[in-house]
């Protein structure tokens, strides 16, 4: 039995309407979900969930999930205006669980804030695609005090496949921005092989089928490589190289905090840098590949 009776989601955007509405449909409680844009309210409407503003959620969840673009803007949220922060408005053992991609020590810094409160807090961001959140089978790494996870499991079951306890707050994050670092150098490498086999005369579809093969087979190969970098297939509203930068820009800063030179994460960025200033931004993020194709 939830220990939970109603969930607030603030965030309904590329991952937070699939996942808003696992969670509408399928953990029995009563959802309320807020966004500035009004048009994926009115879908997750007609599954049940309810329209509200964030006071409203504030004053009436139990348990408040965040999907949202930035840490800058999920610190916001939590922490801003006295009239609208989540801080403020909360409670005394409300529990918010942030599914974005946030800086690590941002991440303590507002578990400090909340717990002054009494107030809790989670860090779970979510991996995979668009695509998994649609068929709820993300992986979400959690960073959580043991109690408030075994609480949250649950609902985190209703949207995701893989959900792994990985540590105490802030360890969720360590583990989604790493992910996407080690990902994005591999796409990174993906788009250098499709120039350079390209120009050498192998046709990219072959090479990369070719690849699949072999040791350099790897989930961005079989999904950024084949799906997009070969047939040079980079939509908008997916998920794009502006957001794909921040989160290398966070993995570069943690890097910095523990001491690490990681340089291929630095040269990364300066790729995201290139495709941006070439006007690439918004297409989805695999499109990094175009500043190798004179593009």
């Amino acid at each position: 039995m939830s220990v939970f009776k109603t969930i607030g989601f603030i965030g309904v955007g590329v991952m937070g309407e699939p996942i808003c509405r696992h969670l509408a449909t399928k953990s029995g409680l009563k959802v309320l979900a807020h966004d500035h844009d009004s048009v994926p309210l009115q879908r997750l409407a007609q599954h049940g969930v309810q329209i509200a503003t964030a006071n409203d959620i504030s004053a009436q969840a139990d348990i408040i999930f965040l999907s949202l673009p930035s840490g800058q803007i999920v610190e916001k949220v939590i922490l801003g205006s006295q009239e609208n922060g989540l801080l403020h408005n909360g409670r005394k053992n409300q529990l918010i669980v942030d599914l974005s991609t946030s800086p690590v020590d941002l991440s303590r810094g507002v578990a400090a804030e909340l717990a002054k409160h009494g107030m809790r807090f989670a860090d779970a961001p979510v991996m995979r695609t668009r695509a998994a959140a649609e068929a709820g089978t993300l992986a979400v790494p959690v960073g959580a005090d043991d109690d408030v996870f075994l609480s949250i499991k649950p609902l985190l079951d209703t949207f995701a496949s893989d959900v792994t306890h990985v540590g105490g707050i802030g360890a969720g994050q360590v583990v989604k921005i790493l992910n996407n670092m080690v990902l994005y150098e591999t796409v990174l490498a993906l788009a250098e092989a499709r120039a350079i086999g390209a120009r050498a005369g192998v046709n990219p579809d072959m090479l990369f089928s070719a690849m699949s093969t072999g040791s350099a087979d790897s989930f961005a190969l079989r999904n950024h490589g084949m799906k997009a970098i070969a047939p040079q297939n980079f939509p908008e509203k997916a998920f794009p190289v502006s957001y794909a930068r921040k989160d290398l820009l966070y993995a570069v800063g943690l890097a910095e905090q523990v001491g690490v030179e990681a340089t291929g994460a630095k040269n990364l960025v300066a790729c995201f840098d290139k495709a941006i200033a070439a006007g690439h931004g918004d297409k989805y993020a695999p499109a990094i590949s175009l500043v190798f194709e004179g593009k």
